[in-house]
């Protein structure tokens, strides 16, 4: 066994930094090379110097739910779980702009599937023949295997409907929980994924469904204190670096880096982890590492659009709501992640962050066009909101948020281990069995580590554990 070998891992967001956790935990000696200058991925904050002061802003709006045990153990092992913590019991309020009325899934202690009985029992935006029909799809979903590769070429939508669901029951039960976690509307997701994300997260265990979010900036968490993990781990950490070229050797691997002003460099390692977007991957492949490789190109990606709206007032007294009959789908308040309370002339203003998933046909629209969208929109949703004045609007873009979880990504979707000794593949959008979230982006970088380590010779008993 190599006791102390040698391991360079490209990417620094939450796949790579699980990798490399793990990876410096067995005792390699561990390069996390990353291009931008933080770590996160697509998982950050920025600074915003705006009308309304300076701002901390998470680039989205990021939530996790209880059943995501990878992710809930990577906040534990960077000591940010007290900084991102759980609901004690899934409450979600849903709001009907059409009729403007307020409903709300919230779950009780009752055993799987009487958990969620009454809510549904009281749910107002459907009727009671679609409240029945919406039990026997369940039950029927139940049933299904996400895992059976049968399931991955077939659409959402279709069986929804097969399934006696209304156009209604999609819109204000299923697409409401499914764009928010695929990333995709019920005609555009794989029924595979969509069977995971509600057998999991509705129907496992009475909390699964309970909601987490960041009350801290985001790169608070995931740069920041990934950081101080990484380094107390022993974890090299090279920012600003771009990895040109991966090339094997006799002796094990070579990785080209270029860290701009201070030129170009080879690193040798014993195992490369590429923790990187599919198409990163694609390109720094060496031929015949990966059989199919070009089929990485095959793996679609889907935008999030998050617009920013800062009132002079408080408008919302929830932590968030989802709409149905809108174009606004999720609200949450950020007034205190991102510190407007503490800015001068902050106190009494309210900063909401609107999320927008599957936003093919609006994330490129100007902020003009936006604003003249939404505003109105959220005075309709916010009584509260007619009359505030607004002290910032501001709009963010993630055009590859995702891998899309298109029918039949499944088979395009690679394990962590490729043909090439000695190199992983790492990221959300790697064969993890869940659609596009922090936790398959976790799971990923435990999977690569085991692999590796493994392949190193690692008895079992060492390994890094897989979340249940």
């Amino acid at each position: 066994m190599t006791a102390h070998g040698t391991a360079v891992v490209v990417g620094g967001g939450l796949a790579g930094t699980t990798a490399a956790l793990a990876l410096a935990g067995a005792g390699l000696r561990v390069t996390l090379v990353e291009g931008r200058p933080r770590l996160g991925g697509l998982v950050f904050s920025f600074r915003r110097d705006s009308a309304a002061g300076e701002l901390s802003v998470d680039n989205g709006q990021h939530v996790y739910l209880r059943c995501c045990t990878a992710y809930r153990e990577l906040l534990e092992r960077l000591g940010a779980a007290h900084l991102v913590p759980l609901q004690d019991r899934m409450d979600v309020p849903v709001l009907d702009a059409d009729r403007m009325r307020l409903g709300r899934l919230r779950r009780t202690a009752l055993p799987v599937p009487l958990h969620l009985a009454r809510s549904l029992a009281l749910y107002p935006h459907l009727s009671p023949a679609e409240r029945g029909g919406v039990v026997r799809a369940t039950l029927a979903l139940k049933a299904l295997d996400p895992a059976d590769p049968a399931l991955d070429g077939v659409d959402f939508g279709s069986w929804l409907r097969r399934h006696g669901q209304s156009a209604r029951a999609v819109e204000a039960l299923w697409d409401l929980v499914g764009i928010a976690t695929l990333n995709a509307r019920a005609a555009d997701a794989s029924l595979g994924l969509a069977a995971k994300v509600f057998k999991t997260g509705l129907l496992s265990a009475p909390g699964a469904a309970d909601i987490g979010w960041s009350r801290v900036p985001l790169g608070d968490v995931h740069d920041t204190l990934a950081r101080t993990a990484l380094e107390k781990a022993g974890v090299r950490i090279a920012l600003r670096t771009r990895v040109a070229a991966v090339e094997r050797t006799d002796g094990g691997w070579q990785v080209a880096v270029e860290n701009g002003p201070h030129g170009s460099a080879q690193l040798a390692a014993d195992t490369v982890v590429l923790a990187v977007p599919q198409r990163e991957a694609h390109a720094l492949l060496p031929d015949g590492a990966l059989d199919g490789k070009d089929r990485l190109l095959d793996i679609g990606t889907a935008p999030i659009l998050n617009l920013h709206v800062v009132y002079d007032r408080k408008v919302l007294r929830r932590p968030f709501f989802a709409a149905v009959g809108s174009p606004v789908q999720w609200v949450f308040d950020r007034t205190e992640g991102s510190g407007l309370t503490r800015v001068e002339g902050g106190e009494g203003r309210q900063y909401l962050a609107v999320s927008q998933s599957a936003a093919q046909d609006e994330i490129d629209q100007p902020v003009g066009k936006l604003r003249a969208r939404y505003l109105p929109e959220l005075e309709r949703l916010l009584p509260a909101a007619r009359g505030a004045r607004i002290c910032d609007f501001f709009v963010t873009r993630e055009r590859t948020a995702t891998f899309a979880p298109a029918p039949g990504v499944g088979r395009l979707r690679p394990a962590a281990r490729t043909q090439a000794p000695g190199l992983f593949l790492a990221g959300a959008w790697t064969a993890t069995g869940w659609p596009a979230t922090m936790e398959s982006a976790v799971r990923s970088g435990t999977a690569a580590a085991r692999e590796a380590l493994t392949e190193l010779g690692f008895p079992q008993g060492q390994l890094p554990q897989e979340a249940a």
